[in-house]
């Protein structure tokens, strides 16, 4: 039987799921538990401690020996903590994997196949429910973000799946809570860009695969379910200060010229006016606001074409 097990792994592209964890072992465990129910029989699970100030993340090798847990000696953001198993990952495919995500059993068998039936594919996203909700999508693909207004939209949001969406399409960009990247990519064009430490991370990524000349996929016969905003808190001051001041960091990053200026003009003019006064009566939010608008002043010499 083990013989077996082996002759089929040994036919399927090695996958290596790569997750963080920042004080939430518990969620985290919740996430491999749903892992040990998959049906794809070859992949490893690395997982990063992102310095976890109070809760030890060593229950998590003890309740799934299975898994590489690697320490993170401080907290180094999303793609600084991916970053740092991504250089030890051995497969052929990486999945980054959000920790508070569960994946159905299937999920990876459709990622794969995908990935294996053109070379020109870069990155997969699944698609993606939302966990609390029965049967709402989070995520079936992506438009294209406007140039101007620097917003886009996830393609089935907040909508009932009726498999209005389950038609395999190129899409604009990835999900971040789940997206499957070619390691060759990886080797060719560099790691995550660390300088946003949360938010953007890959949307700044597809830009570079798309400037390389890979596409992007959504796969729909791949689900997982999503708790969304474990870590930071979906309204919280955290990701008010890391979405306004990463908006404007990828502006810098992915644009130049008049569409630049443009776009420049179109923050200062609309956007952030528009939030000052919903942030008014809110004092920890405005501030965080005005400290992301005043980070990106005070780094305006941030390499743009770096890496890392």
């Amino acid at each position: 039987m083990k013989e077996s097990i082996e002759k089929e792994k040994s036919k399927q592209p090695l996958v290596s799921i790569v997750s963080v964890n920042y004080d939430q072992p518990e969620v985290t465990c919740e996430m491999l538990e749903s892992l040990r129910k998959v049906t794809y029989s070859n992949f490893e699970i690395l997982i990063v401690d992102n310095a976890s100030p109070t809760s030890s993340p060593y229950c998590i090798k003890e309740k799934y020996p299975e898994v590489q847990l690697l320490l993170s000696e401080k907290n180094l953001g999303f793609a600084g903590g991916n970053n740092i198993a991504l250089k030890l990952a051995k497969g052929d495919y990486v999945l980054l994997l959000n920790n508070d995500t569960e994946v159905r059993p299937d999920f990876l068998e459709s990622l794969v196949q995908l990935m294996e039936s053109n070379r020109e594919i870069g990155i997969v996203s699944s698609k993606i429910l939302y966990f609390y909700e029965d049967n709402i999508i989070e995520y079936a693909g992506s438009s294209p973000i406007n140039p101007i207004t620097s917003r886009g939209r996830h393609y089935g949001h907040k909508e009932i799946d009726k498999g209005q969406f389950n038609k395999i399409t190129e899409t604009c960009y990835p999900h971040g809570a789940c997206m499957m990247i070619r390691k060759s990519v990886l080797e060719e064009l560099g790691l995550l860009y660390e300088g946003y430490f949360l938010y953007y991370e890959e949307l700044d990524f597809a830009e570079r695969v798309k400037r390389a000349g890979y596409k992007i996929y959504f796969q729909p016969n791949s689900t997982i379910l999503h708790k969304e905003s474990i870590s930071t808190g979906k309204n919280s001051v955290l990701k008010t200060y890391y979405m306004n001041r990463n908006r404007l960091l990828f502006l810098r990053r992915n644009s130049s010229g008049i569409t630049f200026l443009l776009a420049i003009t179109y923050f200062f003019t609309i956007s952030f006016p528009k939030n000052t006064i919903k942030y008014l009566f809110k004092s920890a939010h405005l501030s965080a606001l005005f400290r992301g608008v005043t980070w990106n002043i005070c780094n305006y010499n941030i390499n743009k074409n770096s890496r890392l």
